[in-house]
């Protein structure tokens, strides 16, 4: 049994190898990209051994005055305290709807699903969020619209009353612990593998997000990475097509702009914090897995 496992346990580990390069090629590709001579792209096109190595794409990002770093602190802030915000209020509404007893749990349940298959409409949230809430142009734009997530509420509920059995809330109770000493001691430890699936999935949408940004933010210092990337990437873009270019950041660069170049610059520059965050989150997913398990 043994020799036989063998060459299935190597073609295994073989599928698993070329799996593995094919998912770390694009980026390392990315990241070569980004530090070669817009020059020598132009000659010999993308290759993973640059002809001639320059960083005058990061110099070109750095050197205009759209401010990279402060998006970087705004994105920073908006991910941290959104998806800390919205863990917990989707968390909180999750899980009363996972008890029994909860009177009008069907109501509840039903407003929450219907916000699923029905909206106003762009417009309608538009004139909501900047005429009665007042978010536009300010840092809550930014968290408060994506803090709710219907689906991640349903998900959460059901971890709630599949896991976490009935009988040791009852426990607490009869050892004479409240319901809020019991949600924050009992059940979201217990919950944790829930709570940090859908605590990576917020960071990521809070990350990503150049929606919100893009139709309620106009002051420049609350451009997010996301949206402030896309900004540059078109006023690249236009001054490419430009035959006059009288910025001083492109006069740098004899009118020549390191597009393509810029272009993986700007991706790395997007993608490098995520993926520095995203072992952190898995490494206490999978401890949240060995927490809420049942142990024989």
């Amino acid at each position: 049994m043994t020799i036989k496992s063998k060459p299935i346990n190597a073609l295994l580990n073989a599928f698993f190898i070329v799996l593995a390069a094919a998912f770390v090629f694009p980026l390392l590709l990315v990241v070569i990209i980004s530090i070669t001579d817009q020059d020598a792209i132009n000659q010999f096109g993308y290759q993973l051994i640059p002809a001639k190595l320059s960083l005058d794409a990061y110099r070109y990002i750095f050197a205009s005055d759209m401010g990279v770093g402060h998006a970087y602190l705004v994105t920073i802030f908006a991910t941290v305290i959104g998806t800390l915000f919205s863990v917990t209020v989707i968390a909180l509404y999750a899980y009363p709807l996972s008890r029994p007893g909860l009177k009008y749990k069907g109501f509840f349940t039903f407003y929450i699903f219907f916000t699923m298959l029905f909206s106003g409409g762009l417009l309608a949230w538009y004139i909501v969020v900047t005429k009665y809430y007042h978010l536009g142009n300010t840092i809550f734009a930014l968290i408060l619209p994506m803090s709710m997530n219907a689906w991640y509420v349903i998900i959460m509920r059901t971890f709630f009353q599949t896991t976490i059995p009935i009988s040791i809330i009852e426990s607490a109770k009869m050892d004479g612990a409240g319901e809020i000493r019991i949600l924050f001691s009992l059940v979201f430890p217990l919950a944790l593998p829930a709570i940090a699936t859908i605590a990576l999935f917020q960071t990521l949408a809070y990350w990503n997000d150049w929606w919100n940004p893009m139709l309620l933010i106009t002051d420049k210092k609350l451009y997010n990475l996301q949206f402030l990337l896309q900004v540059m990437m078109q006023n690249i873009q236009m001054m490419s097509e430009s035959t006059t270019m009288s910025t001083d950041v492109a006069s740098r660069f004899a009118g020549d702009i390191p597009e393509d170049s810029v272009r993986m610059a700007l991706c790395v520059l997007a993608m490098g914090p995520i993926l520095i965050v995203y072992p952190f989150f898995q490494r206490y997913f999978i401890q949240g897995l060995t927490i809420g398990a049942v142990k024989g």
